[in-house]
């Protein structure tokens, strides 16, 4: 495999398969409680547990045998600039604090970022065993059969997945009237703790969007295309395009509550 989009597609549904089963192989990892137990704490409510970083481990060792030549961006190595136009990003345990608690709605996130897109998105969640993926242009898949958002037309036709940004508490005075404006318009709310869950719950029609203040690139990388190959939009609370490499915030909707949900994140 190479990062150039060509040489992908020739390889095409084997590349994918072979990633799809590197991917599912972490499930041994996050079933081991005595891994998810040994915690360090990175910042305010941010951890790691040991699951986390031997995912990564594993996971850039073999993606970097399947493909050299493409760069690694993961979440337990931070930010950092990338030369060339192609890296995987990788949130091994999108959803940790779920994880120390066995709270079960955890997954391992991966996109694969080329020329300026996210060409590849794989969301695993081991707990049901269900993999999400898309590729650009092919649409969307949970376990290989085609996903699509949902079909609500208003805020009241649906239920939206919200997000607290809990590694930036601050927030709270913005987020916390946004989610009481979101509540009154639509059927309820839910948190998963996960974004990329709530990306790919988007993505197959589970809920009308989702959206939170603060994500860094390994949380949205995958499930954003997810989203806009299922049929829908993701954009930052502003309705512009999102800065695949830099944090920000993310709204995601199944298209037709996009305009409706951008003015409710505007409103003071």
């Amino acid at each position: 495999m190479s990062g150039s989009l060509e040489r992908r597609e020739r390889t095409g549904k084997m590349e994918l398969k072979e990633i799809v089963e590197l991917v599912k192989k972490t499930k041994t990892f996050v079933e081991n409680r005595e891994m998810a137990v040994q915690v360090k704490e990175k910042g305010l409510a941010d951890y790691v547990t040991q699951v986390d970083t031997s995912i990564q481990n594993y996971l850039s060792r073999e993606l970097q045998n399947l493909a050299p030549d493409i760069q690694f961006l993961g979440e337990e190595e931070g930010l950092h600039e990338i030369s060339g136009d192609t890296c995987w990003i990788l949130d091994p345990i999108d959803g940790t604090t779920n994880l120390i608690h066995d709270y079960q709605h955890s997954t391992v996130s991966l996109g694969l970022y080329e020329r300026g897109a996210i060409v590849l998105g794989i969301v695993y969640d081991p707990f049901r065993d269900d993999v999400y993926h898309a590729e650009k242009g092919k649409g969307s898949f949970l376990n290989g059969k085609p996903i699509h958002v949902s079909s609500a037309r208003t805020l009241g036709d649906t239920i939206i997945s919200i997000g607290t940004a809990p590694y930036d508490k601050s927030l709270a005075k913005e987020n916390f009237p946004r989610f009481q404006r979101i509540f009154e318009r639509c059927q309820d709310i839910r948190r998963t703790g996960s974004a990329a869950l709530d990306l790919a719950y988007t993505a197959c029609g589970r809920t009308g969007g989702f959206f939170e203040a603060r994500l860094q690139p390994w949380d949205f990388a995958a499930g954003m295309l997810l989203v806009t190959e299922a049929g829908g939009a993701v954009t930052d609370f502003a309705g512009e395009p999102l800065r695949l490499l830099q944090p920000g915030s993310v709204l995601a909707s199944n298209g037709a509550l996009h305009e409706e949900l951008v003015e409710l994140m505007g409103q003071i």
